[in-house]
């Protein structure tokens, strides 16, 4: 199916074949844009807000390139009752760093984590594969609106298999307990889905680094 039938498919024949197809079709087709301007969300971030249509001449490709450098998501019809597709900034530079908007894993946990006496840990600086310094520029205004001038992370994992980035808490002020799971929901919005983030105290853990 092209894209223009794929969105006329009923929301609840929607499955995660229909997913894969969409992805795989407005990525080669073309969008026709509603405005030139960002727009900002429900939820808040800012959006280019594009159509599907037999006249469309805008390239999605190079849409969703332009936007994973400027810390912008994506809207498909918005329009309609429901959008067709809400793409997250996160999915936008995940899909042009590796050709996917997300991987499949587990939902990822949003919120904190506790870490054990005695459990191994791997930990380190973010590689610039799995956060780009493009990536990390666009983080760092988004702290510098809400007064952190110098956020630290640290990505950890207990197994070599699922990693979790960590925000400190300390370079973010010590947010009461209660903010937590907004905090990283929000931050959440910038990277892929399939990404893990927490808050937690550096006592006790390695080396954080700048989000620099």
């Amino acid at each position: 199916m092209n894209l223009l039938e794929l969105v006329n498919v009923p929301d609840e024949k929607r499955d995660h074949q229909w997913e894969t197809d969409f992805f795989m079709s407005v990525t080669q087709s073309n969008l026709k844009l509603l405005a030139e301007a960002p727009q900002k969300g429900p939820d808040g971030w800012p959006y280019l807000l594009a159509e599907t249509s037999e006249d469309a001449t805008e390239p999605a490709n190079k849409i969703m390139q332009w936007l994973a450098m400027k810390g912008i998501g994506l809207v498909i019809n918005p329009r309609k009752s429901y959008p067709d597709f809400v793409f997250t900034y996160g999915m936008l530079w995940h899909f042009k760093e590796t050709g996917l908007f997300y991987k499949t894993a587990d939902e990822a946990p949003v919120g904190t984590v506790e870490i054990s006496e005695g459990q191994k840990l791997h930990a380190g600086p973010p590689a610039p594969h799995y956060l780009p310094q493009y990536v990390r520029n666009i983080l760092k205004e988004f702290f510098r609106d809400q007064g952190v001038l110098r956020p630290r992370i640290l990505v950890m994992s207990m197994d070599r298999k699922h990693y979790d980035l960590a925000f400190s808490l300390e370079s973010l002020g010590n947010p009461p307990q209660k903010e937590h799971q907004g905090i990283a929901e929000a931050i959440s919005w910038f990277l892929p889905p399939h990404y893990s983030v927490v808050l937690v105290s550096e006592k006790g853990l390695p080396s954080f680094v700048e989000l620099a």
